[in-house]
């Protein structure tokens, strides 16, 4: 059952085509409950098959993860949050989701719209509290584009991993995630964290 559902994936991805990941991706960053790991997981199968280049893919993802955030964003500046409020329902946008978001986007400031693009639920709602802001459009773009590109990064490796080792994955995967842990995951995230304690100073000392 899930072997045939995640090849029907695969095969919708590669009938799409890279504009099809650009638009399933902005769907997902937008208000509309589209899963990236319906996407990107695909899309690096195919990759390891030879039959999409990953970087591409990566880009194609990245680019609609923006685009889908900008939408949140522009919904934000020009429609205001008590509508979003009223009628989000109707899109399955909770005012609970919401509440999370805006106190997130509060606590962090404005790199959450770069953190919180790994989190689930945040992750294609945090463009909403940066709109009501009224965030430097420059500076929501790059830190979307920034944590969407590593989001995208992170799933099309795994599906490149189940393209490459197909039902030897479980016995190989370990070692890969390992490799990546000790080499690529910690260091980043040890670089994250202090470039958000750099961020947060220099946010305080300009407040004082």
């Amino acid at each position: 059952m899930l072997n045939r559902l995640f090849q029907w994936l695969v095969d919708t991805v590669f009938s799409l085509g890279y504009p099809g990941i650009v638009t399933l991706m902005a769907v997902e960053s937008s208000v509309l409950p589209l899963p990236s790991e319906l996407v990107m997981p695909p899309a690096g199968y195919l990759a390891a098959k030879g039959q999409m280049n990953a970087w591409l893919a990566i880009a194609a993802g990245t680019l609609g993860s923006v685009l889908g955030a900008l939408v949140n964003y522009a919904l934000a500046v020009f429609v205001g949050e008590p509508v979003l409020r009223r009628y989000g329902k109707y899109v399955l946008l909770s005012e609970r989701s919401l509440d999370r978001t805006e106190a997130f986007f509060r606590r962090h400031g404005e790199i959450s719209t770069f953190i919180g693009r790994l989190l689930p639920v945040i992750r294609h709602l945090i463009s909403i509290p940066a709109g009501m802001s009224r965030m430097a459009l420059k500076r929501f773009i790059g830190f979307t584009a920034l944590g969407a590109g590593i989001w995208c990064g992170i799933l099309t490796y795994l599906g490149w991993l189940i393209g490459r080792h197909g039902e030897r994955v479980e016995e190989v995967i370990g070692p890969y995630v390992h490799h990546t842990l000790v080499e690529y995951v910690l260091p980043g995230a040890a670089l994250l964290v202090v470039v958000y304690v750099l961020w947060r100073r220099g946010q305080r000392s300009l407040e004082t």
